[in-house]
């Protein structure tokens, strides 16, 4: 078995299934190493709800045969209103996408080694040249890559990031066959993602139901573990509680029986990434964190982000003379902040306001969403300031006093 390679990469996620394949399609010597073996993978890490856009779909040349549901809108939902707007879209098997990126950048020379658990980093120099695995087994690099998510195992050691337990999200998902996709009350949920805005359902986050096809859906919850949700979170109550409780009350499940097998778990962490990269070493993905904060689409963020890693790398293994400094690395850091989350500390502190607000005023939110024109909405999203301002009223003072204290403790 070789030993040695260009690069070692930690994790077959999305960012790192997609970093291998660029990697591999340049000709450089690439390894994998994935915790789960290779006949369930990814069963463990089956965790996303897999809610993506065709710019994704196209950019990465990603096949219709992993795609469970094209769609045709997105529908945001609070307790009593609800706003529709149309956009393409596509809900992928997860785990047939995975495997999809595992075969693909096989095929252009890629190795993958499952039942690879990554424990620490090899160390000379203070650099990190390579990973200790499975206890005592070593594979070497020029560059290593971590894109383990949450797990962090190598960013962890070597510094590069601090995931904070307060801004950890949780989330929990079925996939569901019965569901009233059109009940009268609520918005037209064929070929649409939707996602819901209600603390009671979802304190300190959201829920959603991605239609599948026919009467079929994945549905689930996610929160973050913050001072939003102790506010609205009642005592005692699990995610399966809230996930529970949901399905009781909402009549589109009256007759929805759970799809056995399709349960899935997951987490993240949502707050602004520090460090990245150092000597030889980039994190990638959740690892960063780079789920993006506002709505949790995490799918086209970690394939940006394993991309902008595989340039980065390249521009450094191409020349023989330029070594993977921490310096000539930086063009990663650079690209990530540019391509994969321009304004991101803008989308912080939106999903923040955002969870701290009220019910009544997600009630208000879905009716002013229906009176603005479609690009003021656009320009809100991509956190223009001046369009999220226009979403903002007198009433909302103590709302911003509330979001002005959480942050800066006045």
């Amino acid at each position: 078995m070789n030993n040695r390679y260009d690069v070692v990469i930690a994790g077959a996620g999305p960012a790192g299934g997609q970093c291998a394949r660029d990697l591999a399609a340049r000709g450089y010597d690439v390894v994998v190493l994935e915790t789960e073996s290779e006949d369930e993978f990814p069963r463990q890490s089956n965790k996303s709800t897999a809610g993506t856009f065709p710019s994704m779909m196209a950019s990465f040349g990603i096949p219709d045969d992993v795609v469970m549901q094209y769609t045709d809108s997105v529908v945001l939902e609070s307790p009593t209103e609800h706003y529709v707007r149309e956009q393409p879209g596509a809900v992928l098997e997860f785990a047939e996408f995975k495997r999809y990126l595992v075969e693909d950048s096989r095929a252009d020379g890629a190795e993958y080694r499952f039942d690879a658990r990554v424990t620490a980093p090899i160390m000379e120099n203070d650099e990190i040249v390579g990973v200790r695995y499975n206890g005592d087994e070593e594979v070497y690099g020029e560059i290593v890559i971590d894109a383990t998510g949450p797990a962090a195992p190598l960013a962890k050691k070597l510094g590069v990031v601090d995931l904070k337990r307060e801004n950890h999200a949780i989330g929990i998902e079925y996939e569901f066959e019965g569901i009233d996709i059109d009940r009268p009350g609520f918005a037209d949920l064929h070929d649409a993602m939707m996602l819901r805005l209600d603390h009671e359902l979802a304190p300190g986050g959201y829920s959603w139901i991605f239609h599948t096809g026919g009467d079929t859906a994945k549905v689930g919850l996610c929160y973050i573990q913050n001072g939003s949700h102790e506010q609205y979170a009642r005592d005692g109550y699990s995610i399966d509680d809230y996930l529970n409780h949901w399905l009781e009350t909402d009549p589109r499940f009256a007759n929805a029986e759970r799809l056995e097998g399709k349960q899935h778990r997951g987490s993240a962490h949502i707050q602004l990434p520090g460090q990245m990269h150092t000597d030889r070493f980039i994190a990638i993905g959740d690892t960063v964190p780079t789920v993006d904060p506002l709505w949790g689409e995490g799918i086209n963020k970690c394939m940006q982000s394993g991309r902008m890693a595989a340039i980065a790398a390249d521009s450094c293994l191409k020349h023989s003379d330029v070594k993977p400094t921490a310096e000539n690395l930086e063009v990663y850091d650079t690209l990530w902040h540019r391509d994969v989350a321009p304004n991101v500390k803008t989308r912080q502190h939106m999903t923040q306001l955002l969870y701290l607000a009220s019910n009544e005023r997600y009630d208000k939110l879905m009716r002013d969403l229906n009176r603005f024109d479609e690009e003021t909405l656009a320009e809100a999203n991509r956190g223009n300031i001046r369009a999220v301002l226009k979403l903002l009223g007198p009433s909302d003072a103590s709302l911003l006093a509330r979001f002005a204290k959480q942050q800066y403790g006045f």
